[in-house]
């Protein structure tokens, strides 16, 4: 299960070993909220819809889920909002608060990915998603299952 706590800006994952991982991330600078167009990390019950970029680089750039070319710091524009690394796409548990209609996570395109803007997390950044650094993405990524437990609160 993945416990994420925008208060925090942690990310807790508990493993089947009993082991918890806490990772810092950076989740929305609007806040908390569920509505589409709102640019805000959706609160409640979700799960992991999907994981791509199994097996790609680190810093791997990600449009529309499709890998097209590893970051470079030097040449590629800092103002872009770089989806890198690795997704783990989630899906909401809760008809009406996350699930369906204008608040649906999954439609929403909310994700745990990688980032170019490393140095921003541990403070809100995000468009809605939740990011991390690229080596703790790739940490989560291999040890997480698609449909495993996402808990957002603020």
């Amino acid at each position: 299960m993945i416990i994420i706590s925008i208060s925090k800006q942690m990310l807790y994952h508990h493993r089947k070993t009993g082991v918890c991982y806490a990772y810092p991330i950076s989740t929305a600078s609007n806040g908390a909220g569920n509505r589409s167009g709102s640019f805000q990390t959706p609160l409640g019950r979700h799960c992991i819809a999907k994981k791509i970029g199994a097996g790609m680089p680190a810093f791997t750039a990600f449009k529309a889920r499709q890998a097209f070319c590893v970051y470079n710091s030097e040449k590629d524009n800092p103002n872009h909002d770089w989806i890198l690394t690795r997704i783990l796409w989630l899906s909401g548990c809760e008809t009406g608060k996350n699930r369906r209609g204008n608040v649906d996570t999954y439609a929403r395109y909310i994700y745990i990915h990688g980032t170019h803007e490393e140095e921003k997390i541990g403070r809100p950044a995000s468009h809605g998603c939740i990011r991390m650094r690229n080596d703790d993405m790739m940490k989560l990524f291999e040890h997480v299952r698609v449909g495993e437990s996402v808990r957002i609160s603020e």
